[in-house]
């Protein structure tokens, strides 16, 4: 049988279930990673499970998103995942070695594996032909410990590239107008194959751009095929052995095809404030910027680095633009250093920031109120940058950079620069120093807990009735930003007792409020939402959190699949409308009831809730694989695995 890329992977994880399109397999996962944002909460809740040791190929532990260390918190947390990490038999990446994602595809990324990490945009991994998957902290605990991930088999789109890109154009643009194609909705169970002749004109670091933003359409994973330039990629990196051939079988089927002439691209944007809303940079042009951030785990490799260098070079960084640059990893930011590159960067006037999420996450470097920021990351949601009001733009480095030479969006045929040749290395720096890899001696460690630290909190059963107040009903597109906030707020996700005080903070800040007091009158909680509901981060806080204030429901037009899969590992039903209209019929502070709850689940039914304002009743529904709907009636899977261990094999 003729395979394509995604088949011949999965076909040698898959464990459970059969590769049929629609139904749920379990595979096998070679890799894991995690940081710091979610993986405090995984590996508290590796322990919960009684986990004794790593049973993947490789497990890492990254700290790059909350490295600001104000007030003791961080520094708490990095002290316990440095400390769980050597008893356990993770290899521990301190702070300052880089953005996990670019560290692991430099270091420890494996064409033809599996890779499971507790980021939405572990997907990059596809850059170097991984199955690279993006998930909550609980599903990386259970496969660390030797379980199996389960997700539906999926669909496969080929993106056929063909041509070649022109000077200015560049990977981020490929996705960009990907995203203008497939937007930030209605590609759940669906995983891209990228191929055709132009899929060998981009690098390994551009192949990795474009797999990272695949996060943002909602697709599962983007795949690379594993080819010359791959193979290329990992000699320079002393990794050759870990290469392996992948490509599709002549004939292979696909689900559709994507055909896209990379000649025919130009610059491009995603305008405030969604990654799907895509425009080119001619007709934004003139548009005054106020900041411009370059770095991030999309857009932070040498190639990137360098070519943002070559075009400040000689130049100074316009007085009405404060520019911060962060390259990915210390490896980059080594051989920028032995290039000359950072000289060239300090002299344009950028300010270097730390190898880490930082600006992308809302951690530090917001813009001003109102300001407009070009950023190369990828996501823009509003009050992300930790800026409320401010109106940020997505770009490639070298649209950032000409933007901050110029003060404004400046087309490159209109700059008067000559855009720079840069060429791949031959060989990378290799110094591991900054990981701290597994030993025996390490075993014996003890493991650190600081005050800001808790115990991953518990869920009880599924009630035998609901009865749910609805305590927000929110419209589209509702991100688990909007959720659980970011930036300074990160620094309380090993404590959701205070962590939860902030769910929704930004729509309704007595939301905390509101579920707690109906909590403590033995009610239940519901949230109401639009479509797709849950895009953005995995951090599963954002199911945890409302778990934790009682939330038993969340009733939508559509959800996104990993926070779908993070509601049901919390015990939160994720409830699809059946008539999308009756969103309409329901008003914050309505009670909804459903008193065969719990045996309408069992029996696979139709949800039905009765909204005892107006005595309707809407009709939801809950398509659950049997192994999803057990762990729903235990409360999560925390203890469904805990009680009956079916997740570990």
């Amino acid at each position: 049988m003729k395979q394509n890329i995604v088949e011949k992977i999965l076909s040698s994880h898959i464990r459970e279930g059969q590769p049929v399109k629609g139904s749920e397999v379990g595979i096998r996962i070679a890799q894991t990673l995690t940081q710091d944002a979610t993986g405090t909460m995984a590996y508290l809740q590796f322990e919960a499970m009684g986990l004794k040791e790593i049973k993947t190929d490789i497990s890492v532990s990254y700290v790059d998103h909350n490295t600001v260390q104000v007030g003791f918190e961080n520094s708490d947390d990095h002290k316990y995942l440095q400390t769980v990490a050597a008893k356990y038999g993770i290899v521990y990446s301190r702070p300052g070695n880089g953005i996990c994602h670019q560290v692991h595809l430099e270091r420890f990324g494996k064409p033809g594996t599996t890779l499971l990490g507790s980021d939405s945009h572990t997907p990059t991994g596809g850059g170097i032909g991984q199955i690279a998957i993006g998930a909550g902290g609980l599903d990386v605990a259970v496969a660390m410990g030797g379980g199996l991930f389960y997700l539906t088999y999926p669909k496969v789109y080929l993106v056929n590239l063909t041509g070649e890109l022109k000077p200015w154009v560049t990977a981020k643009d490929i996705v960009l107008h990907m995203l203008s194609i497939l937007t930030t909705k209605g590609n759940v169970g669906v995983m891209l194959e990228y191929g055709g002749p132009g899929v060998k004109t981009l690098s390994v670091p551009q192949r990795a751009t474009i797999a990272n933003m695949g996060a943002e359409m909602g697709v599962t994973c983007s795949v690379f095929p594993s080819d010359s330039v791959t193979k290329k990629f990992l000699k320079a990196q002393g990794r050759e052995n870990d290469w392996v051939e992948l490509k599709a079988d002549k004939g292979a089927k696909y689900d559709r095809v994507i055909d896209v002439d990379l000649s025919s691209l130009e610059p491009l944007a995603a305008c405030p404030h969604s990654p799907g809303n895509i425009k080119k940079i001619s007709e934004l042009e003139g548009i005054s910027v106020d900041q411009v951030c370059i770095g991030s785990c999309t857009n932070s490799s040498l190639r990137d680095m360098l070519t943002v260098a070559a075009i400040l070079k000689g130049r100074k960084v316009s007085d009405t633009v404060s520019l911060g640059i962060a390259p990915g990893s210390r490896q980059v930011l080594q051989m920028m250093a032995r290039k000359g590159a950072l000289a060239d960067l300090l002299d344009s006037g950028a300010r270097i920031l730390e190898s880490a999420c930082g600006f992308c996450i809302g951690n530090h470097f917001s813009p001003k109120s109102g300001g407009v920021s070009l950023r190369t990351s990828n996501r823009n949601f509003e009050a992300r940058s930790g800026t409320a009001d401010a109106q940020v733009y997505l770009v490639s480095p070298e649209m950032a950079a000409l933007a901050a030479i110029t003060g404004k969006i400046t087309s490159p045929s209109k700059s008067g620069i000559d855009y720079p040749q840069i060429k791949e290395p031959s060989s990378f720096l290799i110094d591991d120093s900054m990981f701290i890899k597994p030993s025996p001696a390490l075993k014996s460690t003890e493991i650190f807990r600081g005050p800001n630290i808790g115990e991953p909190p518990k869920n009880g059963p599924m009630p035998e009735s609901l009865n749910g107040a609805v305590q927000i009903v929110l419209g589209d597109k509702i991100t688990t930003d909007h959720i659980m906030p970011a930036g300074a707020r990160l620094k309380y996700r090993s404590n959701v007792p205070k962590y939860a005080q902030y769910v929704f903070e930004n729509i309704d800040p007595q939301f905390y409020k509101k579920c707690l007091d109906n909590k403590s009158a033995g009610g239940h909680n519901v949230i109401v939402a639009g479509e797709s509901y849950g895009q953005g981060s995995s951090r599963e806080h954002a199911a945890m959190c409302p778990m934790y204030l009682g939330v038993k429901a969340v009733l939508a037009k559509s959800f996104e699949r990993i926070h779908s899969a993070n509601l049901i590992n919390f015990g939160i039903a994720p409830l699809v409308f059946k008539n999308p209209s009756d969103i309409e019929k329901i008003k914050p502070g309505d009670k909804l009831t459903c008193r065969a709850w719990k045996e309408t689940f069992e029996k696979g039914e139709t949800v039905k809730l009765l909204n005892e304002r107006s005595g309707e009743t809407i009709e939801a529904l809950c398509s659950l694989s049997p192994r999803q709907t057990n762990i729903l009636i235990a409360g999560g899977l925390l203890n469904h695995t805990t009680k009956e261990d079916k997740c570990l094999k």
